[in-house]
């Protein structure tokens, strides 16, 4: 092992002196509190909470007059052996002592840029005025980085749900209740997926105290990765978990479509040239009908003569064959011959070859015309299966994207400036990089500080609740070291990475007692060194 006499991150560093002009707590609001309480200062609630008990959000306790949070702060590394110890415990008061041995991080690891402190365990800013618990100094290509790593508080937040269906969920608007309160809405469709937005401020404040709590509830669990049941006013009733398949109506989907009925058509017209004289491309969207269609016209495919309801669009495409609903195609039929109104006499023929699917390929039936031009279901041909099996195949599993969005306020930017303002114009400058628990997030266009990450990519449960409500997610700010001195960073509070992973947060109040290695996502770029996501 290589031994260091200092760190690698900014050199000649001292640790802050804990507290120095910076009271960790306020007076006492009541007198009368018991001397065995603590007061919790790290949400507006304000628990009294006594020895060895937790308060209402269960992140924060009372161990021996000390306020601690309860969870560990995790550390992400490159990758991580086997044998590491899951949890070790900080160098500071009120941590279980440990036992004497070389440090987890001894070695080559502070060599290198081989540590990203994330804000899941770490405590919070509230009430506002403080620095963030950790503001970490390391090196990445040899530069001087600063990481300011907090929890944030956030009320204007919410989840966006991608949900990979054709089948109808509800109407857009139409409300999305969890354990009967309404705590969303149906949004707007997009290409192969059903939209929800869930959470908010107005559903976690604006109504009643019960509909707060479930939002809030429902939020936490959709960030950690965990099923929720939903249902949908004259609607759907599902079960969504992010990176999984959605329930509907109690039938786990399988398929998310290849595309709208005119793609499908479109994509797979020269495949159905000769073994087909007729394909309907049955989908809510668009249906496609391939001899009218310019892919069928470009084969030079003879009209069949078929004759459709709905709304026809453009040649070959249909809007509104049926209801939307949970059949073929995310329409309501069962029966896709309930689409066709007839056939044109003089072009349609007896013996012509009709087949119909959906823009999955799970529902298919193959069709000859009698000679009274009625279709009469017949046994598949194998190239005709073959062709529908590969529309099947160019279907990608459904899935439940949940992606969080939420807005940095006064908490989050105070723990990181005197002057906040100049920490949303360093980003949008994109000299900040910014992650939620090591995930890279996206930062919308426009004023203040909004930021998009999909939760598959965070470490698990790097959400929790307090009960204002408001939900808790981690959040981190990188950035050169002389970037933060001129954005007006706390550089008294910065420590270096070894100090850090030796005693944990600056601050006594509210602090982690341990720590926790996990191996970073490999869809995540390392967050050191990089530009932000922006809009």
């Amino acid at each position: 092992m290589t031994e260091h006499t200092k760190t690698d991150g900014l050199p000649g560093m001292d640790m802050p002196v804990i507290g120095a002009g910076i009271p960790e707590r306020a007076p006492l609001r009541n007198e009368k509190m018991s001397a065995a309480k603590v007061e919790c200062n790290a949400c507006p609630v304000l628990c009294q909470i006594s020895e060895g008990r937790t308060g209402a959000c269960d992140r924060y306790a009372n161990r021996a007059g000390t306020l601690v949070r309860v969870d560990p702060v995790v550390l992400l590394r490159r990758a991580v052996a086997q044998d590491s110890a899951a949890l070790v415990p900080f160098s500071r008061p009120a941590a279980e002592a440990q036992d004497a041995q070389d440090p987890d991080w001894n070695g080559d690891l502070l060599l290198a840029d081989e540590v990203f402190v994330t804000g899941v365990g770490s405590s919070t800013t509230y009430p506002d005025y403080k620095p963030a618990p950790f503001i970490v100094g390391s090196k990445a290509n040899g530069v001087d980085m600063v990481t300011v790593v907090t929890e944030g508080i956030f009320s204007y937040c919410s989840f966006k749900i991608k949900i990979d269906t054709d089948r109808f969920l509800g109407a857009e608007q139409a409300n999305v209740r969890y354990k009967g309160e309404v705590v969303g809405h149906v949004t707007t469709a997009e290409y192969g997926s059903q939209m929800l937005s869930l959470g908010g401020v107005h559903h976690l404040t604006g109504g009643s105290k019960k509909e707060g709590r479930m939002t809030a509830e429902l939020m936490q669990l959709l960030g950690n990765k965990q099923p929720v049941s939903i249902t949908i006013d004259g609607g759907a009733s599902l079960v969504v978990q992010a990176g999984k398949a959605p329930i509907v109506n109690g039938v786990e989907e399988q398929r998310m479509r290849v595309g709208c009925g005119s793609a499908a058509v479109g994509i797979f017209a020269r495949q159905f040239a000769g073994v087909a004289d007729e394909v309907v491309v049955v989908d809510d969207h668009i249906t496609g009908v391939l001899t009218e269609h310019q892919a069928g016209r470009c084969l030079d495919m003879p009209k069949s003569g078929i004759e459709m309801r709905g709304r026809k669009s453009t040649p070959g495409r249909y809007f509104q064959v049926a209801n939307p609903g949970d059949g073929w195609g995310g329409t309501d039929i069962a029966d896709p011959l309930s689409i066709i109104e007839g056939w044109e006499a003089g072009v349609a023929k007896p013996g012509l070859r009709l087949l119909m699917t959906s823009t999955t390929g799970e529902h298919a039936q193959w069709y000859v015309l009698d000679d009274e031009l009625k279709p009469i279901e017949q046994p598949m041909p194998d190239e005709v299966r073959r062709i529908v099996q590969r529309i099947g195949e160019n279907c990608e599993p459904s899935l439940c994207t949940v992606l969080f969005l939420g807005g940095a306020g006064g908490s989050l930017r105070a723990g990181v400036s005197e002057n906040p303002v100049l920490l949303t114009r360093a980003i949008k400058k994109a000299l900040v990089n910014v992650t939620c628990g090591g995930a890279p997030a996206y930062v919308w266009p426009g004023g203040g500080i909004t930021v998009m990450v999909d939760v598959m990519r965070m470490p698990d449960n790097s959400f929790g609740t307090v009960p204002t409500p408001a939900i808790v997610a981690p959040i981190e700010f990188s950035m050169r070291l002389d970037d933060y001195a001129a954005l007006g960073g706390h550089t008294g509070h910065v420590f270096s990475l070894e100090q850090a992973l030796a005693r944990g947060a600056w601050q006594d109040d509210g602090a982690p007692l341990s720590r926790q290695w996990l191996a970073i996502d490999d869809a995540n770029p390392w967050p050191l060194g990089q530009p932000p996501m922006l809009g």
